[in-house]
């Protein structure tokens, strides 16, 4: 099994070498065969993980390709569903990003991360140790963090993140994450885009200025996927902490469908375009229910965290469960 820190430095050689028939020889004696079974496309890898805060599903169908075509460019050239799920426990932003980013369920006490909070508490930091940043850290890679809700201070007190930004301004956001991704070639990049839960709680769920601010959300993204289209070997995984339901200022009601159900796309060099759950026979689409965390699983918003571990050809957070057995498959080994 290849070194933790070798994905990182496969990839500088790869540059450093400059041909392509080099890079490929390198690969093969630096990292070894491919892991049987692993939801990697390829051990050296980049990964950009993209949440869009509140995003209903139902928004995607709503407005087609004319009004959504960078969502919907990863709905047809990547591997996707548009019925995972939120963690069972809470419909919440922090609680959920949180998940993401460990694997974990929310309780504490049911072996989860501990974050049941959604305010911005100064000096507080997620009660459990490991995450995606921590265990690419560990192996001597390049992460960063941009975001459009201050309150993700909480991620950067917590664990070792190089490059951490807060800004509300979406647009200046976009740009600044984009020009990161071309320049900084990091291992890990998480970008949070936050206008349809804005517009969810002014003008509620689904209402016209929600589905503008999708439209809105959708030409950033567009931007975004042109700046990873220009990177080799760079994967997206694209999810939400939570959807918004039709007519509601408020998203925390858990047993609400249009809550608990949102989107989880995969789009990169060696993702098998197709259905998740045709893609993956050990996940259950679970339909219209909200799924708790007994018998087949659903796809989760919480499977993040270790599918990026697997493209980075690394193991999965320690203390983690979801994504874990099974897998989330993605490439070649999981085409029938």
């Amino acid at each position: 099994m290849p070194s933790p820190a070798l994905p990182h430095a496969l990839s500088r050689l790869r540059a450093a070498l400059g041909v392509l028939g080099s890079a490929a020889l390198a690969a093969t004696l630096l990292t070894g065969p491919a892991q049987p079974g692993a939801a990697a496309v390829g051990p050296a890898d980049r990964v950009l993980a993209i949440s869009i805060d509140g995003l209903n599903p139902a928004a995607l169908r709503r407005l087609g390709v004319p009004g959504a075509p960078a969502f919907h460019r990863l709905l047809t050239e990547g591997a996707g569903t548009l019925n995972a799920r939120t963690e069972a426990e809470m419909t919440v932003t922090l609680p959920n990003h949180t998940s993401m980013l460990t694997g974990r369920r929310i309780r504490l006490g049911q072996g989860g991360h501990g974050v049941t909070w959604d305010d911005d508490r100064p000096g507080s930091t997620v009660p459990t140790g490991s995450s995606v940043y921590s265990v690419v850290d560990a192996a001597g890679g390049s992460t960063a963090m941009f975001t459009t809700k201050p309150k993700f201070a909480l991620y950067d007190r917590s664990w070792p993140i190089d490059r951490f930004v807060a800004d509300e301004r979406t647009r200046r956001l976009v740009r600044t994450a984009s020009a990161d991704l071309v320049e900084a070639d990091r291992d890990f990049t998480f970008l949070h885009l936050s206008l349809p839960d804005a517009a969810g709680h002014e003008h509620r769920g689904m209402s016209a200025a929600y589905l503008d601010a999708v439209r809105r959300t959708d030409r950033l993204l567009g931007r975004v996927l042109d700046a990873a289209a220009a990177e080799s070997g760079l994967t997206v995984i694209l999810t939400a902490d939570h959807g918004f339901a039709r007519g509601t200022t408020s998203h925390s009601r858990r047993t609400l469908r249009a809550n608990y159900t949102v989107p989880f796309l995969v789009w990169g060099p060696g993702v098998t375009p197709g259905d998740l759950y045709a893609l993956n026979p050990g996940y259950t689409d679970p339909g219209r229910a909200r799924a708790r965390y007994a018998g087949a699983q659903p796809v989760r918003n919480g499977d993040l965290a270790n599918l990026a571990t697997a493209v980075l050809g690394l193991d999965p957070v320690p203390g983690s469960e979801l994504g874990v057995s099974p897998t989330l498959e993605v490439g070649p080994a999981s085409a029938p």
